[in-house]
């Protein structure tokens, strides 16, 4: 498995450090870099800023023999320090490279000088004056430069290949230029990319800075590590703000304090540390097809040096030209915190689909409510004018939603409440409560309804197909009710699809001889199969179709916070507190629901933490396991519990396919869909093998 590769699991873990200066002080500046890196050993690389080695604001200093001297000493130095470690070190320093003098970014690993990269563009406006000290590096710069005395691969071209991680490294300015070069450099294969930075603070930078460094990382579908020197840099006439970050495919996974956020004084150095989860960038490059376009405009080739991955149970198989100069010697040993059972250090969000921040969640509700309304509003424009639009109403949370989204359509477009039929069909199965919510429901919402109970055709269907129903015998003679009082009193043991399926194609075929039927199952229910094929399976159009389990409940109680008041809302939040069941065994002698979904599936909890890691990243399933160990679910799950359902999840999602090849439209709102049109084509018969535990 690709979870036995380095890094673990595909997390890369990755620091961006700002340690304090001595402006044209190497010597201090590696004692402070030493220092400042000595708590960060779980780091598989370290990112440190432009010109750390001397500082960045030395001006003319650079041109100095004494200070380049001492920056290429102290290099060594640094990576002699550093070679007992498996980490990746990149660090900034001016590079004397032939007659010229460039502003580089220097890789070392296991005490070796690996690649040196130059900056492309040298700000020489305003506050900045880099062109009097430094030339940019360019196509046209030689493949090696000698650095005390070693030759290091060298120039604009460079990729290093550390395991699963493919680095790229450009220089403070580039980034903010309008062909940065990290673009090229993820087209050509980077996806972990490094900034390193001296960024002054100004009013207003840092949230430009940011927004920078996070619509790069979601530009090149990569990790972008990005660390800039900070206020122990000369203050003479400029302030720099130490300002760290770690951002992936347009998130950010962490940053640091700086100057100007209003935090305590400025004391010693700080850093970001983050895993960018690689295994997830490579799964979106693969999707986005559009992605490997790109190489057509890429300026030249690109170099890759093959860094030697710690010993993880495999090693990589990445070969290169420029390998036998970069490699170290093969006794690397793996680090204990490079197991791959080690804590990531990034949240594990065990909700995917649902924001933990109140206002987030707040206008994700919002959003989805309009992309529901506006998709039903087109649909219904294309019908009559006397067309009702029938919905089955059980008074459950699938129902209701789709019920309010009708209702709010409604609203926008002037069309009349009374359009909307609702139709609750008591079974076998049905609660006083649930009926009592559903036929409350319709009545305050203002739409035309109708009750019919389907008990009666339920066991007429049932003595034509000569069923028993839980295995109760049809004497001649025996009525629904009769039937019902017998089926509450019966251990429903492992249930009885026949009893369930005439009852929910009863349903739909009442619905579709009614009207314009408006579905209402949800994704998650689309996922597992948990649905009656041409039963609830089917109808006219379905509003819910991308919507997962977890979302639904509060989708329902944000309507009752801001489309509905009073009793309204209050029905609307007991609704949203009914045990999630399809009502088709008989409920418990006491008139409780007995029927839980869950109780059958598993928690949806799971499944809906399942259905995104599977469809939107496509990982393994020993990867979501170490996951779900360490998500904060809303309650503590055993382990042998995750990995049962687990296990459900496969089995049904690869089960139940050919119930998701043929559903109703409707409308996409989130990044996992299910649509056999859109976003998931798959065989109904494909075989699950690899996916077997």
């Amino acid at each position: 498995m690709n979870d036995q590769t380095f890094p673990p699991h595909g997390l890369f873990r990755v620091a961006a450090v700002s340690p304090e200066v001595a402006v044209g002080d190497p010597r201090q500046n590696v004692d402070s870099i030493l220092e400042a890196i000595a708590p960060l050993g779980e780091a598989d690389l370290i990112l440190l800023p432009e010109l750390g080695l001397t500082g960045y604001t030395c001006a003319d200093l650079f041109a100095q023999l004494p200070l380049l001297d001492a920056a290429e000493e102290q290099l060594l130095r640094l990576a002699e320090q550093t070679a007992s470690s498996d980490q990746l070190v990149v660090v900034g320093m001016p590079l004397r490279a032939e007659t010229s003098l460039m502003n580089a970014a220097i890789a070392m690993h296991r005490g070796r000088l690996i690649a040196a990269v130059p900056k492309q563009f040298l700000p020489t406006y305003k506050e900045f004056y880099e062109g009097r000290w430094f030339r940019a590096g360019d196509a046209g710069d030689g493949p090696v430069v000698t650095i005390a005395g070693q030759q290091v691969p060298y120039g604009t071209d460079l990729l290093l290949r550390y395991g699963e991680a493919v680095i790229g490294m450009e220089i403070c300015e580039d980034l903010w230029t309008p062909l940065p070069p990290s673009s090229f450099q993820a087209v050509a294969g980077a996806n972990v990319l490094l900034n390193l930075s001296a960024s002054n603070e100004v009013v207003g930078k840092a949230q430009w800075r940011r927004d920078l460094v996070v619509s790069q990382s979601g530009r090149c579908i990569a990790g972008y590590v990005y660390a800039s020197s900070g206020p122990t840099e000369s203050t003479t006439d400029l302030v720099f703000g130490g300002h760290c970050m770690i951002a992936e495919n347009g998130q950010l996974l962490d940053q640091s304090r700086r100057v100007g956020d209003g935090e305590l004084p400025w004391q010693g150095a700080t850093h970001a540390m983050a895993d960018i989860d690689l295994q997830r960038l490579q799964h979106d490059r693969q999707v986005i097809g559009s992605f490997d376009d790109g190489r057509r405009l890429l300026p030249h080739p690109f170099r890759f040096i093959d860094v030697k991955a710690p010993d993880t149970g495999r090693q990589s198989s990445a070969s290169s030209s420029e390998s036998d100069t970069a490699t170290p010697s093969s006794g690397s040993r793996v680090s204990d915190h490079r197991s791959p059972d080690r804590p990531p250090l990034r949240r594990v969000i065990a909700q995917p689909f649902v924001p933990s921040d109140p206002s987030g969640l707040a206008a994700r509700c919002a959003e989805i409510f309009e992309i529901q309304t506006a998709a039903l509003a087109k649909r219904v424009s294309r019908l009559s004018a006397s067309s009702p639009l029938v919905i089955g109403v059980s008074g459950g949370l699938d129902s209701t939603l789709a019920l309010l989204v009708a209702v709010k359509a409604c609203d926008q477009y002037d069309w009349p409440r009374s359009r909307i039929h609702g139709v609750t069909m008591p079974g076998f199965g049905t609660t006083a409560s649930t009926e009592s919510n559903a036929t409350e429901l319709m009545r305050v919402l203002g739409i035309s309804s109708e009750r019919i109970d389907i008990r009666e055709l339920s066991l007429q269907a049932f003595r034509s197909l000569d069923h028993a129903p839980l295995g109760i015998a049809l004497t001649e003679g025996m009525d629904a009710a009769t039937l019902q009082q017998r089926l509450v009193q019966t251990d429903a043991g492992e249930g009885d699809l026949v009893f369930e399926n005439v009852q929910a194609r009863l349903r739909t075929f009442l619905l579709m001889s009614r009207g314009f039927v408006l579905g209402t199952g949800d994704l998650s229910e689309q996922a597992l199969g948990w649905s009656t094929y041409n039963g609830d399976h089917m109808s006219m159009y379905n509003v819910n179709t991308s919507i997962p389990k977890t979302l639904v409940r509060f989708l329902v109680r944000y309507a009752a916070d801001h489309y509905f008041q009073g009793r309204d809302g209050e029905l609307l939040h007991a609704i949203a507190d009914t045990p999630i069941s399809p009502e088709l065994l008989p409920p418990a002698e006491d008139g409780t629901i007995r029927q839980e979904t869950e109780d059958t599936l598993g928690p949806y909890e799971l499944h809906d933490f399942f259905l995104y890691h599977v469809v939107r990243n496509g990982f393994t399933p020993e990867k979501i396991l170490f996951l779900a160990r360490h998500a904060q679910f809303s309650q503590a799950y055993p382990a042998e519990q995750i990995e049962k359902t687990l296990e459900t999840f496969y089995r049904r999602f690869f089960a139940n396919q050919f119930k998701r090849s043929c559903v109703p439209d409707g409308p996409k709102v989130g990044s996992v869909s299910l649509s056999p049109r859109g976003d998931w084509r798959m065989p109904s018969d494909a075989d699950r093998g690899p996916w077997k535990g």
